[in-house]
């Protein structure tokens, strides 16, 4: 005797013999996906860690910058006198 869900499979597999296949590799890719995610998602923390620490090279580099500037325009301004 046949019950209905072996009926339905083997309905399903008759009208498109590649439904396993095609639903394996869509299996593949999901997981797949899923993983590239998780690793995009650990990448973006490492980057906020990264700027995180970088914060205070970046203030630094500012205010050497500043201080270069101040400092031409001071030698600039002397340089008549």
């Amino acid at each position: 005797m046949c019950d209905s869900v072996t009926f339905q499979r083997s309905t399903v597999r008759m009208e498109n013999p590649h439904a396993e296949r095609q639903a394996v590799l869509l299996e593949r890719i999901v997981k797949n996906t899923s993983k590239c995610t998780e690793m995009i998602l650990e990448l973006n923390h490492c980057l906020e860690e990264i700027l995180r620490a970088n914060a205070s090279v970046k203030t630094a580099a500012d205010l050497a910058t500043k201080y270069r500037k101040n400092v031409q325009y001071n030698l600039e301004a002397t340089k008549g006198n």
